[in-house]
């Protein structure tokens, strides 16, 4: 069933002539980001290196209730060791920039990226804004204030 929450606007930067991205299977909770790379050019990610990589797209959600949540390809991750350089990407429903995917390279080989290459992923996630209030005490539970593994690993 379609409703505002799931519109999405989609601008391609028709000027690196990417195509606009699709869900993979029918189960798929997100759609691959790709590298929009000018044609023949590529990007080599040295062990340590950081980098920006441009996408071609930008997003126009028919709604303020939602968030593109830009996330590392698992396969790249495991196998590569390319991680996205912030963890997760958030991509506020009023902006309306081009989506870069800031990439970290933790393996001790180089990683070259070309045009077209499956960088990350994008998923729409519903916001839950929260209504804030100052108070000096907060109710008890069976955790308390334990964290950071308190809970065990098994």
């Amino acid at each position: 069933m379609e409703t505002d929450m799931n519109k999405i606007n989609v601008k391609i930067k028709l000027s690196r002539g990417m195509t606009l991205p699709k869900y993979a299977t029918e189960g798929s909770a997100a759609f691959d980001l790709c590298a929009a790379l000018d044609e023949g050019e590529t990007v080599v990610l040295h062990p340590g290196e950081r980098r920006l990589i441009p996408t071609g797209i930008s997003i126009a959600p028919e709604t303020c209730g939602v968030v593109a949540i830009v996330a590392a390809r698992s396969g790249l991750g495991v196998k590569k060791g390319i991680c996205l350089s912030n963890g997760i990407g958030v991509i506020d429903s009023d902006y309306r920039g081009e989506i870069g995917v800031g990439l970290y390279n933790i393996s001790d080989e180089n990683f070259t990226i070309e045009r077209g290459d499956r960088i990350a992923q994008l998923m729409f996630v519903p916001v839950y804004l929260a209504n804030l209030i100052e108070c000096t005490e907060l109710d008890e539970t069976e955790r308390g204030e334990g964290g950071f593994g308190s809970s065990g690993v098994k």
